[in-house]
């Protein structure tokens, strides 16, 4: 499958798949549109509040978080079904933690924004 040359062509197929990956978290994953839906707006409070360059840093690498964490627990929670489909409760723990995993960067990355936006908010107050 993988011949270990580097073509462009290679290159190009891995990105492909890598897009799709993303499109089927976004079709498949409700939870994946919760967090686009969050992160839109927060992009659009940043543009709105003029936060600065190492702000923009902060929320891009927390929104990149979510979504990653939200890659790894839907790949875990997919893979899981296939290689145990009946009830196993190791199967269910590892869910867990993964779907654990995603909670804390969430939880993380409002603690992040309301640092950031909650100072410039009242100043409008």
């Amino acid at each position: 499958m993988n011949s270990g040359r580097f073509t462009p062509r290679s290159r190009f197929r891995s990105f492909k798949f890598a897009f799709r990956g993303l499109r089927s978290l976004l079709i498949f994953e409700h939870n994946s549109r919760i967090h686009l839906a969050a992160a839109i707006i927060v992009v659009a409070l940043g543009f709105i509040l003029g936060i600065s360059i190492a702000e923009w840093a902060l929320l891009t690498l927390t929104i990149g978080l979510v979504f990653v964490s939200e890659l790894i627990n839907s790949s875990l929670e997919e893979i899981s079904d296939v290689v145990k489909p009946e009830w196993n409760e190791k199967i269910m723990r590892a869910k867990d933690y993964a779907a654990a995993a995603v909670l804390v960067t969430a939880g993380i990355s409002v603690i992040i924004g309301g640092i950031i936006f909650i100072p410039r908010l009242l100043l409008l107050i």
